[in-house]
């Protein structure tokens, strides 16, 4: 595990990933992301929903994929610092 890179998911939801979007899983799991940080409140956005599991699959998982493979075209140690300052603003802010 890193500082930077893909929060777990719901179990199963990467098996499903196909072509381009499977690079994802070459990225080392982290502690924080730009999904991490969009989706803080995932619970709460979730629960607006009549069906979180449909939002989920059809926004929410698909928008995380598309952010960290944004993160594996663009990785870098700047990139990263980013990252993690955005993460200490959002915890503290």
């Amino acid at each position: 595990m890193s500082f930077v890179g893909p929060r777990p998911d719901i179990p199963g939801y990467y098996d499903q990933l196909r072509g381009a979007d499977r690079k994802v899983l070459q990225l080392k799991p982290g502690l924080c992301s730009r999904a991490a940080i969009k989706y803080f409140n995932e619970e709460h956005q979730l629960s607006q929903h009549p069906d979180p599991l449909k939002y989920n699959d059809e926004v929410i998982f698909p928008d995380k994929v598309k952010m960290n493979l944004d993160y594996y075209h663009h990785q870098s140690f700047r990139e990263d610092l980013k990252i993690l300052w955005e993460t200490v603003r959002k915890m503290v802010g």
